[in-house]
């Protein structure tokens, strides 16, 4: 469950509104112009029946996937508050583990390429978004139409300097900016519905299930474009952490869906008016005096839009980090409220540098179109898989629910990706190929880490065994008059740092300090439970453990939490700022060993290279801390 219960203060819900929504809430700029863009290889016709029919399989498409499957269903998943599809991996994975059933564990694998497919949809989200948006300046002045790409580039730079602030700060100042967008957009909807208000008629699933199966050959390839109405269906999901499944539920219900429709609606009326507005149908429905200031609040919406996508790509990266998919990587936590509002600066860097390729590379909305539609379309059919196969097997739902609602759900998902595999030659291939490179990288890291792990567990042995090696050992060791302090992940094994220390030396300080730090789920941990000590089974040793826990907000000073320990609990007294702090570094080099190919332990030793500084994580000085390191092979 959510960390908080306030998720449906309307506070709460108007910061949702500027980061979780705006991916999903600027679609009507490109979607309609794209499904009747006559320079697609599959052009839909501009006749009155097919407007009809486009627009109610838009709204439809929308009520299907996001509001049955999303906000409905697969919501309901959440790990400990998390969403995203990476938390449905975590609970497979635990159910699986728990059961030990297989099925779990490979759909849990199955799941990791969908996270990578949404990795695809971060890259092209702000591209898209902020392109279509600052294309409307075309509309209102051809002479803008040279400055379109550089003007695009400058709001992403700026886009992504902002994320350090962080998810609550920068939804605080979007909210009222999105508010803003959807009254608008309802309003010019209005505008175009008054227009010819027959086209209210669409509403009904009638017009989407005559044109789908009446006009198949036409309505298939239509789904390439009709799927951009959906973008942004996984960002509400993977955003849940942030800010609650009731604010986000409340937010689409009542202000998100009811704007939506009446612009695609408003859309369809003008192209039945005026058959020239297929050009920018969303722009043409704008009365002319308030043209120039909608550019400015749609580019504004897009900002905001590229917003969804990029917390969303913060949280599965964070997660990814947890699962063991990724590297530890440097996160920051932005909120004392809720865990899931994270700031990751690498992940924040390689979609900055992405995004503003991808500008460059395809200079226009409608060229990048065909690439966006790929990574939408596989990560909600993974998803809807995964949660129809959780929900059967750990909540019990009747089996013919499963099948009759999730075989239905399916066969829509699966028209949408057959239908954008169509246009693979003409873009589609990007997103694949950025979801095929994510997936490489975490699967090939997932397995390295186990093939490591395994050979530090062995070379490192049992501490227990190892205390009681020490006080057998003949010759004795030899006790310098000082304080060490060696950083351990766990009280199972011995730091490599002081193993190789024995060993090589022969000396261990009087005083010994085996410290292991664990992030709890809570902003900040009460100070009675801050600390405990073991003496590891010898007391008067001068060897102890000391765990220290702290909340996901806190910084996890070491320091400041030794000062605070008594003489009785450190066996001696100890100055903790004259004491050396021992790190274990681990040099990874290719072995002979056939446990992966030899392409996979190149990447794998690459990747590990993002890892965050353990010294700067634990606040050590540098100038007291020593590295050890090991050579492991991989």
């Amino acid at each position: 469950m959510p960390l908080h219960t306030n998720t449906a203060k309307p506070a709460v819900v108007l910061v949702a509104l500027g980061v979780v929504f705006g991916d999903i809430g600027t679609s009507p700029i490109y979607t309609v112009a794209t499904v009747f863009n006559p320079r697609d290889p599959h052009p839909v016709p501009l006749e009155h029946q097919n407007v009809y029919g486009v627009v109610s399989l838009i709204f439809w498409s929308i009520m299907l996937i996001v509001t049955l499957t999303y906000v409905t269903l697969v919501m309901r998943a959440d790990n400990d508050g998390e969403g995203g599809i990476m938390a449905l991996i975590s609970l497979l994975r635990r159910w699986g583990a728990e059961t030990h059933h297989r099925k779990a564990l490979l759909l849990a694998g199955l799941g990791v390429f969908g996270a990578s497919l949404f990795f695809g949809d971060s890259v092209i989200t702000p591209a898209i978004s902020v392109l279509s948006a600052i294309e409307g300046i075309e509309v209102v002045d051809p002479g803008f139409k040279n400055g379109i790409v550089p003007i695009t580039v400058a709001v992403i730079v700026a886009l992504f300097y902002v994320q350090r602030r962080g998810t609550a700060k920068v939804g605080r100042a979007f909210g009222p900016v999105m508010v803003a967008w959807f009254l608008a957009i309802a309003a010019c909807g209005i505008r175009g519905i008054i227009g010819h208000p027959e086209i209210l008629a669409a509403l009904s699933p009638t017009y989407a299930l005559g044109f789908a199966i009446g006009h198949f050959e036409i309505a298939f390839f239509a789904l390439t474009a009709v799927v951009l109405a959906v973008t942004g269906a996984e960002a509400l999901y993977a955003d849940m952490g942030h800010f609650g499944r009731t604010a986000i539920v409340r937010g689409w219900l009542f202000i998100v869906l009811p704007a939506l429709a009446l612009n695609y609606l408003g859309q369809g009326a003008l192209l039945i008016a005026d058959p020239r507005a297929m050009s920018a149908p969303f722009f043409l429905l704008i009365p002319g005096w308030a043209l120039w200031p909608m550019v400015l609040l749609a580019t504004a919406a897009t900002v905001i839009a590229s917003q969804a996508v990029i917390t969303g790509a913060f949280s599965v990266a964070a997660q990814a980090a947890r699962l063991g998919y990724l590297p530890r990587l440097h996160v920051i936590h932005t909120s004392a409220e809720r865990e899931g509002q994270v700031y990751v600066p690498w992940i924040n860097g390689v979609l900055l540098v992405g995004v503003v390729a991808l500008v460059l590379a395809f200079r226009s909305s409608q060229s990048l179109a065909y690439a966006y539609g790929m990574a939408v379309t596989g990560t909600i059919t993974i998803t809807t898989l995964l949660f129809f196969y959780y929900a059967r097997t750990r909540w019990a739902w009747p089996l013919w629910a499963v099948l009759t609602g999730g075989g239905l759900l399916l066969v829509v998902d699966l028209l949408f990706v057959a239908a954008n595999l169509t246009k693979f030659v003409h873009g589609a291939w990007l997103p694949l190929l950025i979801g095929v490179s994510a997936f490489t990288v975490m699967l090939t890291w997932y397995r390295g880490r186990e093939i490591i792990t395994a050979a530090r567990q062995e070379a490192e042995g049992p501490l227990q065994d190892f205390i009681t090696e020490l006080r057998t050992r003949e010759p004795p060791l030899i006790r310098v008059p000082a304080t060490a302090v060696f950083l351990n992940r766990g009280r199972d094994t011995v730091p490599l740092a002081m193993r190789t220390c024995v060993e090589h030396t022969h000396v261990l300080h009087k005083h010994v300090l085996i410290v292991s730090v664990e992030t709890l789920p809570m902003p900040r941990v009460p100070e009675s439970e801050r600390v405990q000590v073991d003496a590891l089974g010898y007391k008067r040793d001068g060897i102890v453990f000391v765990t220290v826990n702290f909340g996901y907000m806190e910084k996890t000073h070491v320091l400041d939490v030794l000062r605070g320990l008594s003489t009785k609990q450190t066996e001696g007294k100890i100055v903790v700022d004259e004491a050396s702090y021992f790190l274990s570094k681990l040099e990874m080099v290719r072995g002979r060993k056939k446990t992966m190919a030899q392409w996979r332990k190149r990447l794998f030793i690459a990747t590990s290279h993002i890892t965050a500084d353990a010294a700067e994580r634990f606040g050590l000085p540098r100038h007291r801390t020593v590295i050890m390191g090991s050579r492991i092979e991989v």
